[in-house]
């Protein structure tokens, strides 16, 4: 039996700790199955090589069956021109592998209830949705530029669009996933303001004929935002766009109790896919053996259920990762009074021995 190839970026800060502790955890779940590159990309890349993301870099990553990256950036690089900061390499990998849905669930994990910061009422109804965020359009991938006007005065402008393509195949991505799970999808637009987001609106209308068994709901973004926060246990599925998915799934995370927790798959046309955490690269704790490698080891559950269609592996994974927490065995960022305080490392540990 061939091996699965995998392309590793630990990135920088945190990154290494979190990624070694996943590839621990893969090994353990399914030994020797696994071939893992290493891959420079970020802040070390930029370091060693000038280039936040060097073309051979990008050419390992697109050679492999899957990506898994830990963290890039931190503030050692913040005066970095835009083209050569660490994050230009994240953009880079993203469209070099051609991925353009982003999948990031947000569940709560019934021991960390408690850490939800929502009203006791509104948590215990329960918190399991799945964010489907357009990653390659809009303001971030459309026309950036900064000018003077006629009077002198600076000025600048981000142009935000869309092709009927790109919403097509976002919005396949969300009924698809809803067809198995609860069968909603929530579509999250501007329409009232944004002509891009009218246009939205109407595909996303189009395809929905398609999966007449999903019932489809259309929220603006600043309801949406305030819905998150009133009555998260309504929502199923959300598809958006790229902006308004970056600021409400960061928005999500927070309402299941931590951002360590919560991992996250890119994925485009085929089961190739660049899997990692949604948290930052957290300069301050690195090398502390602090971080909170669940996110991580999560991201790597879901590697191996959409790019390798090992759901039992990937079961094994989250199933060890809920026996830990109902163990109250927490790290620092999830820790709460009553549970028992771990490192990250001891995190790692556990879940390993809880595989089953």
């Amino acid at each position: 039996m061939s091996k699965k190839n995998v392309a590793v970026i630990p990135g920088d800060g945190i990154g290494p700790e979190v990624i070694n502790a996943t590839l621990e955890v893969l090994e353990k779940t399914a030994p020797g199955q696994f071939d893992f590159t290493e891959v420079a990309m970020g802040g070390n890349a930029i370091d060693k090589y000038g280039e936040p993301l060097p073309d051979f870099s990008l050419k390992t990553c697109q050679n492999a069956e899957a990506t898994l990256l830990g963290a890039v950036g931190g503030p050692k690089w913040d005066n970095q021109p835009p083209e050569k900061r660490p994050e230009r390499g994240l953009l880079g990998v993203r469209k070099g592998l051609e991925v353009f849905a982003n999948i990031r669930p947000a569940k709560i994990f019934a021991p960390l209830a408690s850490a939800c910061p929502l009203r006791k009422d509104i948590a215990e109804k329960g918190i399991d949705f799945i964010i489907v965020r357009e990653l390659t359009g809009g303001i971030y991938f459309g026309k950036h530029e900064a000018f003077k006007t006629e009077n002198g005065e600076r000025a600048a402008r981000d142009v935000m669009e869309y092709s009927e393509s790109e919403i097509k195949r976002i919005a396949h991505v969300a009924f698809k996933t809803a067809m198995k799970r609860r069968k909603i999808v929530t579509s999250i637009d501007k329409a009232n303001i944004l002509t891009s987001s009218r246009l939205w609106r109407e595909i996303v209308e189009e395809v929905a004929k398609e999966y007449p068994e999903v019932k489809l709901n259309h929220l603006y973004v600043d309801n949406a935002s305030m819905q998150l926060i009133r009555v998260p246990s309504e929502f199923d599925v959300i598809v958006t766009e790229n902006t308004f998915g970056d600021i409400l799934s960061d928005e999500a995370s927070q309402i299941v109790g931590s951002i360590g927790m919560i991992p996250s798959a890119s994925v485009g046309e085929g089961n190739r896919g660049l899997y990692e955490p949604i948290h930052g690269s957290a300069p301050d704790i690195a090398g502390q053996d602090k971080a909170n490698p669940i996110g991580t080891i999560l991201a790597g559950a879901m590697m191996l259920r959409y790019s390798f269609n090992m759901n039992k592996e990937a079961d094994k994974i989250e199933n060890a990762v809920d026996e830990v927490l109902k163990n109250g065995l927490r790290t620092g960022d999830i820790y709460t009074e009553g549970t028992k305080l771990i490192s990250g490392s001891q995190m790692k540990e556990e879940i390993i021995k809880a595989l089953h």
